[in-house]
C-alpha cells in the first residue's frame, strides 16, 4: 500500500486515541476551543474508506458540506478585527519559527485573500521570496487559477512583483514572466515538494479540512500525490493555517474519498500534529 494511503489510514486510528496521547509528556497539543458542530454523519460515512459511494450518499454530503460552509462563514465574518490581526501575527511567526519550514527547500503556499477571511501569509511570503541567502533560501510556487473546472497550477515566483490581481481581485502570478518566459510549473518540477501551506474554510484535529466548494486544492493534491508516485518521491508535508473558529469537533466536518486530509494545523495556539508522520516529527523536536 502506498505510504500516503497508510498515513491516512493512521491519522483515522489516531483521532480516536487524541485523549490518551495527550496525557503523554512527550506531545504538547494546543488547548484549542472547538465550535460545537451538531454531527452530520455517522460514524460509518464520517470514517468512510476509498470505497464507492452512491451518487445519493454523495448528494447528502455535499449538502451536509453546504450548512457547515455557511456556519463557519458566518463565524468568521463576525470575528473581531484586532482578534484577527492577533491570530494572523501569532500563526505566521509560529509557522516561521518552525524547524520543518526552516529546513524545507521547496514549498507551494497560497496567497492570502482578504474578502475571503483567509489567514494572512503575508509575512510568509515575504520573508521566504527576501530572504538572499542561498543557504536558507526557498523555491516556492503560489496558485494560479486555470479554468472554472477546478483546474488549478501551481507556478513558481521569485518576487512579490510576480503577482498580479485577476478578476476577483485574487493574486495570483501570470503564467509568463516579464521576460515571455512561462513560468516553472510544479507538476513539471524535477525535484519534489517538502511542504505545502493549506488554505481551508474549517478543520478538525483528525485532518479533515473542509475547502470553500471549488475542489481546487482537492484536485490539484491528487494531482501531485500522483506525481509524486510515480517518481518515488516523498510525500510533503500537508499544513494547513486555521483561525481558532475554523477548528470544529472532531468528526463533525463531512468527507468522500477524495477529499485529501492534512498532517498538521498551525493555530493560533501552536502546533497540532494529526499524521503518524507529523507526530514522529513533533516527538523529535521537528516541528
Amino acid at each position: 500500500m502506498y505510504r500516503r494511503e497508510l498515513e491516512m489510514i493512521g491519522a483515522r486510528v489516531f483521532c480516536i486515541s487524541t485523549t490518551a496521547l495527550q496525557r503523554s509528556s512527550i506531545f504538547f497539543f494546543p488547548k484549542i476551543p472547538t465550535r460545537p458542530v451538531f454531527r452530520l454523519l455517522s460514524p460509518a460515512i464520517v470514517a468512510m474508506s476509498s470505497t464507492s459511494k452512491s451518487q445519493e450518499e454523495l448528494d447528502s454530503i455535499f449538502k451536509q458540506k453546504r450548512v457547515v460552509r455557511s456556519t463557519v462563514r458566518k463565524s468568521l465574518k463576525a470575528m473581531d478585527p484586532s482578534l484577527r490581526t492577533q491570530q494572523d501575527e501569532s500563526i505566521q511567526n509560529t509557522l516561521l519559527e518552525a524547524p520543518w519550514f526552516k529546513s524545507c527547500k521547496r514549498l507551494c503556499a497560497y496567497i492570502s485573500c482578504k474578502s475571503l477571511n483567509e489567514v494572512d501569509t503575508s509575512k510568509i511570503l515575504s520573508e521566504i521570496l527576501q530572504n538572499p541567502d542561498s543557504n536558507t533560501q526557498k523555491k516556492l510556487y503560489v496558485p494560479w487559477v486555470e479554468d472554472k473546472n477546478s483546474n488549478m497550477r501551481m507556478l513558481h515566483i521569485s518576487h512579490m512583483e510576480d503577482l498580479i490581481a485577476n478578476s476577483m481581485n485574487i493574486l495570483e502570478p501570470a503564467p509568463v514572466d516579464a521576460q515571455g518566459n512561462e513560468r516553472e510549473d510544479v507538476l513539471q518540477a524535477d525535484e519534489p515538494i517538502d511542504l505545502f501551506i493549506l488554505p481551508g474554510l474549517a478543520f478538525d484535529r483528525c485532518g479533515r479540512r473542509l475547502g470553500r466548494g471549488g475542489g481546487y486544492y482537492d484536485t490539484f493534491l491528487k494531482r501531485y500525490q500522483d506525481r509524486a508516485k510515480e517518481k518515488y518521491w516523498r510525500y510533503p508535508l500537508m499544513v494547513a493555517l486555521s483561525y481558532s473558529p475554523q477548528i470544529l469537533e472532531d468528526a463533525s466536518i463531512p468527507v468522500t474519498p477524495n477529499d485529501v486530509l492534512i498532517d498538521a494545523l498551525v493555530t493560533p495556539s501552536g502546533v497540532v500534529p494529526i499524521t503518524p508522520r507529523a507526530i514522529e516529527r513533533y516527538a523529535a523536536k521537528c516541528f
